[in-house]
């Protein structure tokens, strides 16, 4: 359990005055909807918030991490007044949305959560599989996805304790173990009267970073269900349309950490983004 306070946040003037949207997310999971962002969104300055001070989140119980997230937006939208926020992470989204929407209504706020309802729309055997991290599952958010959508599929939730940590250390281009990925993903796959699961729910924004080791180590092939694309959609339909014909270049776009300490695997990997980063130097 911890109970570390939350970081402070500096870093210089961003080069466009333009009012940006925010990213958050634990760690760097969130940099895959922050790719699809871009993609559908490309007329927008971002700012990428990872919250690695805090990470993992399954470390913490419930109200302490609601009450320093909470804490932490009041800070993020004071210094970088943002058109829009995006929770780019399961776990935040399922415990504190609606308290960061009551905190601050004037900024709209889009959330991930797990991608259930189409999962039971597309799936043919009707056995779905929810992978998660254990804080996301043992939500009533995610239980009532299933109750609202999927009453008619057998949907399994599987709690992965290590694997957002397996896809950290997988993107900084360490060695990971396949047996322990192996062990954590297994449960996912279910034989029944007959039909095998055929679509499996990445619910954590770190995982889709490891879909390819997904597809290679998996007992038999199955859809792997990233929500990224339809989080920028979300993103993109609230979004008001542009008010200056101002030239917007990714350039512009920030990095920050929390612990305002990244190490360098991870500052190639935002650089590899594109993103340059609060505090410190480039």
């Amino acid at each position: 359990m911890k109970h570390a306070p939350a970081a402070a946040i500096s870093g210089r003037p961003p080069a466009s005055n333009a009012r940006p949207v925010l990213v958050f997310d634990s760690g760097i999971g969130g940099l895959t909807v922050l790719r699809e962002a871009r993609v559908l969104i490309p007329d927008r300055r971002y700012v990428y918030i990872a919250d690695d001070a805090g990470f993992p989140y399954g470390d913490w119980e419930e109200e302490a991490l609601r009450a320093r997230i909470v804490d932490l937006f009041g800070r993020f939208i004071e210094e970088y007044d943002p058109e829009i926020i995006v929770i780019a992470c399961n776990t935040a989204s399922t415990l504190v949305l609606d308290d960061l929407r009551r905190a601050y209504p004037a900024v709209p706020f889009v959330g991930t959560v797990p991608a259930i309802k189409p999962a039971a729309e597309r799936t043919s055997s009707g056995l779905v599989s929810v992978l998660a991290t254990p804080g996301t599952v043992k939500r009533a958010y995610t239980r009532d996805l299933i109750q609202s959508f999927a009453t008619q599929c057998h949907v399994r939730l599987v709690g992965a304790n290590r694997l957002a940590s397996i896809a950290e250390a997988h993107i900084r281009g360490e060695e990971i173990d396949d047996a322990l990925v192996i062990e954590q993903m297994a449960p996912c796959f279910v034989e029944r009267n007959g039909q095998r699961t055929d679509i499996v729910v990445l619910a954590c924004t770190h995982y889709p970073f490891l879909v390819n080791v997904f597809r290679r180590l998996a007992p038999w092939p199955v859809d792997w269900l990233d929500p990224a694309e339809a989080i920028a959609r979300r993103t993109l339909s609230l979004l008001p349309p542009r008010q200056s014909d101002e030239e917007r270049h990714h350039h512009d776009d920030l990095a920050v950490f929390t612990s305002q300490n990244p190490d360098y695997a991870i500052r190639r990997l935002m650089q590899g983004f594109g993103l340059y980063f609060a505090g410190l130097d480039a």
